[in-house]
C-alpha cells in the first residue's frame, strides 16, 4: 500500500534529521537558539504586521527590542548573580563542613540519643559523603563553564542567534507555506491538524513555563534577598530558572537555601523557617496559580516523561538536547495519542474486517 511507502520515507527522513543533529550538535546550538528565539517572538512581529507594519520593519523592531531588553537585564542581573555564585562555590565545601558538625557534633544530642553508639560511623560516612558530594558539584560545574566555552563562542550566542531569529521571523510564514507544500496531498488536513496540536502543545508549555520559571525567578531571588540570606539572588535566580524540570527546580532551590539557612542563622530557628515558607508560598502561588493560568491542562506532558525527555536528549546532544527536549518532547506526545486513536479505531483493536476505502491510509 502506498501508506507504507510514505512510512517508511518520512520515519527515513526522521532517521536521517535525528543522525544529522547528532553529527553537528556542536555548531547547532546558535542555530537552534535562533530558531526558538523567533518562534517565541513570531506571535508579537505577527501583531505588529496586523497593525499596518511591513513584515520586514517589524521583524527588525521585535529583534531590536528583544536584544535591548536582554542586555539590559543582563547589565542588571549579571554582576550580582557571577559574583554571588562565584562566592557559592568558593564557600560551599565550608558550608557542607558546618552543616555536618550540626547534625553529627557535640550539640547533635537529640541525634546521638536516636542512633547510639553508630554516631562515629555515621559522622566518618558523613563525612566522605560531604566531601565526594563537594567535590562532584565543583567538578560539574566547572565541566559545563568549560564545556559550554568549548561548544559555544561567546560570539556565536550574541550574534549568530540574533541574526538567524531576524531572518527566520522575516521569512516565518514563507517557510510554513513552503512546508506545508511538501506534505502528501491525501493526507495534508490530517498532518495540518496535528501540526496545529503540536504548536499548541509546545507554545502553550514552552512559553507558559517560560514565565513561570521568570516569575518564581524573580520572586525567590528578591524574596531571599530580603530574607538576608546569604547568596539568596543565585539561589532563588536559579531556583526558578529550573523549575521547568519539575519538582527539581524547587526542591534544589529548598535544599539549598534550607542548608545556607541553618549555616548562617542556627539556633535563630525563626529565620530559618522564614526561608522555609518562602519556597512553600513559591510552591503555592505555582501550583495553584502561575501554572493553571499561564500553562493550563492541556499541554499533555506528564512529568516523568517531561524528566526522561530532559535526561535523554541531554545525554545524547548535551546542551543543544536541552533545547530541543521539550519541544519535542510536546511533539512526540501528540504522535503517541493520535498513533492511540488510530489503533482504537483499527481491526487491529476492533478485530473487525477493514473496510474497503480505508480514508487517511488508503
Amino acid at each position: 500500500m502506498i501508506w507504507h511507502k510514505q512510512v517508511t520515507f518520512w520515519l527515513s527522513m526522521l532517521a536521517v534529521f535525528v543522525l544529522a543533529c547528532w553529527l553537528l550538535s556542536s555548531v547547532l546550538l546558535p542555530f537552534v537558539a535562533g530558531m526558538a528565539l523567533a518562534y517565541f517572538l513570531n506571535p508579537v512581529t505577527t501583531r505588529i504586521e496586523r497593525l499596518g507594519m511591513n513584515r520586514l520593519l517589524a521583524s527588525l523592531l521585535t529583534i531590536a527590542v528583544t536584544l535591548l531588553l536582554g542586555i539590559a537585564l543582563l547589565l542588571l542581573v549579571l554582576p550580582i548573580f557571577s559574583s554571588q555564585l562565584a562566592a557559592f562555590i568558593q564557600n560551599l565545601p565550608e558550608y557542607i563542613v558546618k552543616l555536618q558538625n550540626l547534625a553529627t557534633g557535640e550539640k547533635a544530642d537529640w541525634l546521638r540519643s536516636v542512633i547510639g553508639d553508630r554516631m562515629p560511623q555515621i559522622r566518618q560516612g558523613l563525612s566522605d559523603l560531604a566531601t565526594q558530594g563537594a567535590a562532584y558539584l565543583l567538578t560539574l560545574l566547572q565541566s559545563i563553564w568549560t564545556g559550554g566555552q568549548a561548544l559555544l563562542s561567546v560570539f556565536s550566542l550574541l550574534v549568530i542567534t540574533p541574526v538567524v531569529a531576524f531572518y527566520m521571523l522575516n521569512d516565518w510564514n514563507g517557510m510554513i507555506d513552503k512546508v506545508d507544500s511538501w506534505l502528501p496531498v491525501k493526507q495534508r488536513p490530517q498532518l495540518r491538524e496535528l501540526a496545529t496540536e503540536m504548536d499548541h502543545a509546545i507554545a502553550g508549555f514552552v512559553r507558559g513555563q517560560s514565565a513561570v520559571c521568570v516569575i518564581l525567578g524573580l520572586y525567590y531571588a528578591l524574596s531571599l534577598t530580603v530574607a538576608g540570606l546569604n547568596f539568596g539572588f543565585v539561589i532563588g535566580l536559579v531556583s526558578g530558572m529550573i523549575t521547568f524540570i519539575p519538582y527539581v527546580g524547587s526542591l534544589t532551590g529548598l535544599v539549598l537555601a534550607a542548608g545556607v539557612a541553618v549555616v548562617q542563622f542556627f539556633p535563630d530557628y525563626t529565620m530559618i523557617v522564614v526561608v522555609l515558607c518562602i519556597f512553600f508560598f513559591g510552591q503555592f502561588i505555582e501550583g495553584y496559580i502561575l501554572q493553571p493560568k499561564l500553562v493550563g491542562e492541556s499541554v499533555g506532558l506528564h512529568p516523568v516523561w517531561l524528566m526522561f525527555a530532559l535526561l535523554a536528549f541531554g545525554y545524547l546532544l548535551g546542551f543543544l538536547g536541552l533545547l530541543l527536549a521539550v519541544p519535542l518532547a510536546a511533539a512526540a506526545g501528540v504522535l503517541v495519542r493520535f498513533a492511540i486513536k488510530q489503533y482504537l479505531a483499527s481491526p487491529l483493536y476492533t478485530g473487525e474486517e477493514p473496510p474497503a476505502e480505508d480514508g487517511l491510509m488508503s
